[in-house]
């Protein structure tokens, strides 16, 4: 059973990113009201907001968790082409502040010339790491060498994607036979301009990140892109949020013993879902990887679920006021890439329904504040 729970955000306008840390306790949102708000919850379940604050001088549109092990740390990006990091201080609030967290900004990061459309912590396992990508088609890289002092932070690489990028997405596997891997979506929305994600991949012996691969079946303006957590896979699993959600997956080809080249990979897509009949504007795995969601315009959240054949269908469906939905009730039917279901609609794209607002950067009324409980 699915449940949904409607929290009062007070957020002034549009929410364009609700961000769970690692282990689902504290969520942070984000807003074109230029504020982010921490919440953490209580013993009884309610979501209790114990920090807000004005982070940036334009829209927010992306708010991001460290890992524990680096502390209690967000990211956050906005329309003002910066990016944040900011740090919770324990024990140092005055008598306005107390009872409430304290953060404050460690820094500032400012190469982007352009609006910073999203923001995410590199795994934990490549250290403190923090990746920014930009509307001028540019992904930046930062290391924070001294995990003690979150105010340095030094621009590694700097990678031109030709696109204007819209989100990104660190693959988290940590297995040495798995190079650094990212994929990077674009919101371009020239369909002649090619496919709008793109797979980078690092090379020791260049030391830099490479293009390895392009999705050119994705042509359509792409709002999210999730990489599944990799238990041990020797492949990888790929959800993106376009005009319909796709589940892509990347199986390394194998290399020559020889070959110092970067990887090759058989893409395949299993799985394609119009049922939003909207534009989607984010996916988001559970840490098992067997459980997807995509929230979209059509004011509400599907979850999608794969069966031991890899045939994957709709579970569940939350709509935005709360109540939930049966998967069957009136709904167009899953379809899965491969199955006799497959519908023309889903090969071609197609997407019916409301027009699709022209805010740079709306949300779906799902994502503000719709907990969805996995």
């Amino acid at each position: 059973m699915f449940v949904a729970r409607s929290i009062a955000a007070d957020h002034k306008d549009l929410i364009h990113d609700v961000s769970y840390d690692f282990h689902g306790r504290r969520m942070a949102t984000c807003s074109s009201d230029q504020s982010v708000k921490v919440w953490d919850k209580s013993e009884s379940g309610e979501w209790l907001c114990t920090a807000s604050w004005k982070t940036h001088s334009g829209s927010v549109w992306r708010v991001t968790w460290a890992h524990p092990e680096f502390g209690q740390v967000l990211a956050s990006c906005s329309f003002d082409r910066t990016a944040a990091v900011w740090e919770e201080i324990v024990g140092e609030s005055n008598d306005k502040q107390r009872g409430l967290s304290h953060w404050i900004k460690r820094t500032t990061l400012v190469d982007s010339r352009t609006s910073v459309t999203d923001v995410k912590f590199a795994p934990k396992h490549m250290g403190l790491m923090l990746t920014t990508c930009s509307a001028d088609g540019v992904v930046r890289i930062y290391e924070a060498p001294d995990v003690m002092n979150l105010s340095q932070w030094s621009l590694q690489h700097e990678i031109s994607c030709k696109l204007s990028c819209s989100c990104i997405s660190w693959n988290p596997s940590s297995s040495r036979a798995h190079p650094s891997m990212f994929a990077v979506g674009s919101d371009d929305s020239n369909v002649a301009s090619g496919g709008k994600v793109q797979i980078y991949e690092y090379n020791e012996n260049t030391r830099k990140y490479g293009k390895v691969e392009t999705l050119m079946t994705v042509t359509d303006a792409v709002h999210d892109i999730a990489f599944a957590p990799n238990l041990g896979r020797s492949f990888h699993v790929l959800a993106i949020a376009t005009k319909d959600v796709r589940i892509f997956k990347l199986a390394p080809m194998r290399k020559e013993s020889s070959s110092t080249g970067p990887s090759k990979f058989e893409v395949q897509i299993v799985a394609q879902f119009d049922n939003h009949n909207s534009q989607v504007w984010r996916v988001s795995w559970n840490i098992t990887s067997t459980l997807l969601a995509s929230s979209g315009d059509d004011g509400c959240v599907r979850l999608w679920k794969a069966n031991y054949m890899d045939n994957w269908k709709c579970t569940g469906i939350l709509r935005g006021d709360g109540s939930p939905l049966s998967a069957s009730s009136g709904q167009p039917i899953s379809t899965t890439v491969g199955s006799s279901l497959l519908s023309q609609n889903a090969l071609n794209g197609i997407s019916a329904g409301r027009p699709v607002s022209r805010h740079p950067r709306r949300t779906s009324m799902n994502n503000k504040l719709k907990k969805h409980e996995f």
